[in-house]
């Protein structure tokens, strides 16, 4: 693998953490690898690729101060890859960011499976469409799926025109995903109220926390937005769905996620030949969006071993 290593911490805990530079010529990426801890069983490296307005911070560390979702998985015994989007974070591009697409970034991501690979994927909201696409583009080193409220690829999303006012009246319309329509001109913002709306709305989400977790958002591609809601047709689709679904998969979502209801995650699940967890089901309730980050993120994980095991992973 080439990168210059420099040894660091996470923000939280004591395992220490690499910096790998991978990523395309036109669109590097920084990550973050968190290295099993040793003594463990070995078992085959994870890629956590984070979802829109987020950057892998999400997977490093809870803003309540508790173990991140990598270090959780490096205990585990996987080497843990966490990437920040091209144009995200600690990788470079931030002032072409309104130019980078959804088909970019899941080429960046590429190199990183490919680098580390065969892995496991897990995969949170925005980041759903890109790990689909990675696991139909390299079968091989993609050997399971997780999606956290994952978005499902463009061929489950219907197009809707590139028009803002017909977008707009479907902005709390859960069926139709809660759509939102992103001018092309500027990087797109999330306002505090949005975040509150659909992300931090959920009562298990760290309330207290929420200026500190405010701070680890980033401006979002307007391009990546609006294919993310398949707007102009334009959204990340797949050629073989079979393809992707010759692999485990699993879909697990909570229950105050407006973009996110059942019906909607256990169809994509169901199209993909996936396992489909609904967390009220195990009796684990009142989560949200971001189930990496909620005050009861080491539960969650542990749902995600146990599936792992059921896998033989």
């Amino acid at each position: 693998m080439s990168a210059c290593e420099v040894i660091g911490s996470l923000p939280c805990g004591t395992l220490p953490h690499a910096t790998l530079m991978l990523g395309t010529l036109s669109h590097p990426v920084c990550v973050a690898h968190v290295q099993a801890v040793p003594g463990q069983v070995a078992r085959l490296p994870i890629v956590m690729v984070h979802g829109g307005f987020h950057t892998g911070q999400a997977y490093l560390a809870t803003p309540d101060g508790r173990d991140g979702w990598a270090q959780l998985f490096a205990r585990r015994g996987h080497d843990v890859y966490v990437p920040d989007w091209p144009c995200h974070g600690r990788s470079p591009g931030l002032e072409n960011i309104a130019a980078l697409g959804t088909q970019d970034i899941a080429a960046a991501l590429a190199t990183v499976v490919t680098a580390v690979g065969p892995a496991l994927v897990v995969a949170h909201s925005a980041g759903g469409p890109i790990a689909w696409w990675l696991a139909e583009q390299l079968p091989d080193m993609v050997q399971a799926v997780i999606g956290v409220a994952p978005g499902a690829p463009a061929n489950l999303v219907p197009a809707l025109p590139e028009d803002a006012e017909h977008v707009a009246a479907l902005a709390f319309d859960q069926a139709a995903g809660c759509p939102v329509f992103s001018q092309l001109d500027q990087a797109a913002v999330a306002s505090p109220a949005f975040v509150r709306k659909f992300w931090a709305n959920a009562p298990r989400f760290p309330a207290h926390t929420f200026d500190k977790y405010a701070m680890t958002l980033v401006p979002e591609s307007p391009i990546v937005l609006n294919e993310r809601f398949n707007i102009g047709g334009k959204g990340l689709a797949l050629h073989d769905p079979a393809r992707v679904a010759a692999r485990p998969i699993l879909v697990i979502t909570g229950e105050h996620d407006a973009r996110h209801p059942r019906q909607v995650d256990q169809a994509l699940a169901t199209y993909l030949n996936a396992d489909f967890i609904w967390l009220p089901d195990l009796d684990i309730r009142e989560n949200g969006h971001m189930l990496m980050i909620e005050d009861n993120s080491q539960e969650i994980a542990q749902v995600l071993f146990d599936w792992l095991h059921r896998q033989g992973f």
